[in-house]
């Protein structure tokens, strides 16, 4: 085992779902397993930003049963300021990385556990490198999009929000002979948008991965009208571009790119081709919140287990995984090389076909 006594867990990124139930996993089994001690770093990377470093030691007496059931991170955290390149308050940028390096080793830590979606853990794991800092790294991304993993934490809970929101605008659209349209989110993949669809009936998913037409969209309608339905459930991912392939997003004065607007879209496009009344609901960081599920607070406790183990073990530069009903680990760089987009010939979308449901490509 490695000489380990002090290790440090911050979460990175959007929050989600989940998020508690893995940081309460760390704390017990450094504890129950090796009677370590476990330092909770605020704010992920903004935290060691401040000196000085904004961070507690955890223990067991903070970790009640309500944690569990938490949505968010009582550690906070941001997706603002990479600290290689950090918007200064002169509007100039300044590489801040030294200054992290020096908040992680300020606080004596042996090894650190982030928790994060890929673009967090590209620099987290820069940071490592630079810094010859341990770490361990465990997936956490409502969009489930990052690579090598099956599951990632927060996902399974915003595909039940997604689908919950579908069952409440069924019966208010067959009401009023209304389509209703749902945009949830997915940065750039539509995983959200294809299982919500799947489980909450909808009658037609539009994800960046398939290319749509809405004369498409259009034709499914009528042919639901033909059999005597007057309503339809159309489920649209926020990454999903125009027929023209412009992508719908507002760009921020720091630079970042919001997507939301293409429901909106969606909406009056099948209204002015299909004379239906239509109505758009945004979900947005609905999705984030709400309590998390069952297998959300399972696959976290299985990956803070793990990843204490990895650090007991001296492996480090790795990423805890869920493939084949198990716990792995992955190199993280294999894990964040690339995005997991939605298989389009995948077991999922021959589902949703053989459903009768369309992606606006039939």
């Amino acid at each position: 085992m490695a000489d380990i006594r002090r290790i440090g867990i911050l979460t990175s990124g959007g929050d989600c779902a989940g998020l508690n139930a893995v940081i309460r996993a760390v704390v017990q089994r450094a504890t129950y397993g090796y009677g370590w001690e476990v330092v909770g770093i605020h704010k992920g990377t903004a935290g060691l930003l401040s000196r000085p470093v904004e961070a507690d030691v955890l223990n067991l007496s903070q970790f009640t049963g309500s944690l569990l059931r938490m949505a968010g991170t009582v550690l906070g955290t941001t997706n603002k300021g990479d600290p290689f390149d950090y918007p200064m308050p002169d509007g100039s940028r300044a590489d801040r990385s030294t200054e992290i390096v020096e908040g992680i080793r300020e606080l004596g830590l042996d090894a650190v556990i982030g928790i994060g979606g890929d673009g967090s853990l590209a620099i987290l794991r820069r940071l490592a490198e630079q810094g010859g800092i341990p770490l361990v790294a465990i997936p956490k991304t409502i969009d489930n999009d990052l690579g090598d993993t099956e599951v990632a934490i927060g996902h399974d809970t915003a595909v039940e929000v997604a689908t919950e929101a579908l069952d409440h605008l069924q019966p208010t659209a067959a009401s009023h002979d209304r389509v209703m349209v749902l945009e949830v989110m997915g940065r750039d993949a539509g995983h959200i948008a294809l299982s919500a669809g799947i489980a909450g009936g909808a009658d037609i998913i539009l994800i960046p991965e398939i290319p749509y037409r809405i004369a498409s969209v259009a034709g499914k309608i009528d042919r639901l009208r033909q059999l005597g339905r007057n309503f339809a459930l159309v489920i649209v991912a926020e990454a999903l571009r125009t027929e023209q392939g412009e992508p719908v997003a507002e760009t921020k004065q720091s630079g970042d790119v919001h997507y939301g607007g293409i429901g909106h879209y969606i909406g009056r496009r099948i209204a002015e081709t299909t004379g239906a009344e239509t109505r758009v609901t945004v979900l947005g960081h609905i999705q984030r919140g709400g309590t998390p599920t069952p297998r959300d607070r399972l696959m976290a406790s299985s990956f803070g287990v793990h990843a204490v183990d990895l650090i007991a073990e001296g492996r480090f530069d790795r990423m805890v995984a869920w493939v084949d009903r198990g716990v792995i680990d992955v190199p993280i760089a294999d894990a964040i090389r690339a995005y997991h987009a939605v298989e389009t010939e995948g077991a999922l979308v021959r589902t949703a076909r053989g459903l009768g449901i369309s992606f606006g490509d039939d």
